[in-house]
């Protein structure tokens, strides 16, 4: 008997994005996207926000309202701006493109060096670089997948 090869061209079953990568990316869209919004809102309307803001910091007591009282609008616009290459990074890993890795890292990156730039900060804070360097971990984990 001969063995039947088939007419048309071999298709590769289709790679499914993993439950992991699905809510990594989903928690990005809504974090980062939120931030983009605020980032914007804030950088348009600093002079407003900031008197806002210095009251309630007087009232309640809340502190690390300093970053927004002493910042500029400029850097709420940049910060706008890299988390929105975290959302462009997250949208391409969504759709298993490995170059969304590193255009999230680096937009990631960069939102830890720049509060550092902004308010000459001797470090990065801590809370930042455990919660990035753990997406940055766990989105690495599907590497495999994306093309």
């Amino acid at each position: 008997m001969i063995d039947e090869v088939p007419a048309g061209p071999v298709r590769e079953k289709p790679v499914t994005r993993p439950i992991l990568l699905t809510v990594l990316c989903i928690l990005t869209f809504i974090g980062s996207g939120l931030n983009v919004v605020s980032g914007l809102a804030i950088g348009t309307f600093f002079d407003q926000f900031v008197t806002v803001a210095a009251e309630i910091a007087e009232t309640y007591k809340l502190p690390g309202m300093e970053m927004v009282t002493e910042g500029t609008p400029g850097f709420f616009f940049i910060s706008a701006f890299l988390y929105s290459g975290s959302v462009a990074g997250a949208l391409l890993m969504w759709r298993l493109r490995r170059t969304g890795f590193h255009v999230y890292t680096i937009s990631q990156i960069l939102m830890i060096i720049a509060p550092m730039y902004f308010y000459s900060l001797p470090g990065p804070s801590t809370p930042d670089l455990v919660i990035t360097g753990v997406f940055v971990i766990l989105y690495s984990m599907n590497l495999k997948i994306m093309r």
